[in-house]
């Protein structure tokens, strides 16, 4: 948020300005109707040039926690980072093995053959012995893809 700081604080001051940015960012691009909406449950105002500072504030805070929410559940978790630091490296491999397979446009679908496979959730936590167990269960089943894609080709 870009503002000026106020008596003698280091909390950024925002303006109307301001909130047509936020609004208009890539991440909301809300239309003129949406932000009014967001104007008059936040403040009970309807116009932006009645607002008072502190609302011009509040405003520009609920804009940009909206427009953080979007970054957040667009990038959305990955799976090969966090969870036990010793099955990392194995998951690197899962991950790889499961791209020549062409599952790795969807998280979804590891974390539902680990669960049908282990009862477990999430690949992330699972054990060293459950990895090495999903990589052998991968390859086994690269190998039969690639024996079969060689009977079609002959």
């Amino acid at each position: 948020m870009a503002g000026k700081t106020h008596g003698g604080r280091n909390r950024p001051r925002c303006s109307i300005r301001t909130i047509w940015g936020l609004a208009k960012s890539p991440e909301l691009l809300l239309d003129d109707e949406d932000l009014y909406g967001i104007i008059g449950r936040e403040t009970g105002k309807d116009s932006m040039r009645k607002l008072t500072q502190g609302e011009i504030d509040k405003v520009c805070r609920v804009l940009s926690n909206m427009k953080d929410s979007v970054n957040r559940a667009a990038r959305g978790k990955r799976t090969d980072e966090g969870g036990n630091p010793q099955t990392e490296k194995l998951r690197r491999k899962i991950y790889a093995l499961t791209g020549e397979l062409g599952w790795n446009n969807n998280n979804e679908r590891i974390n539902g053959f680990v669960k049908k496979m282990f009862k477990v959730d999430r690949i992330e936590w699972l054990t060293v012995p459950q990895c090495h167990k999903v990589i052998e269960a991968l390859k086994k089943m690269v190998d039969r893809k690639e024996e079969e894609q060689q009977h079609e080709n002959t």
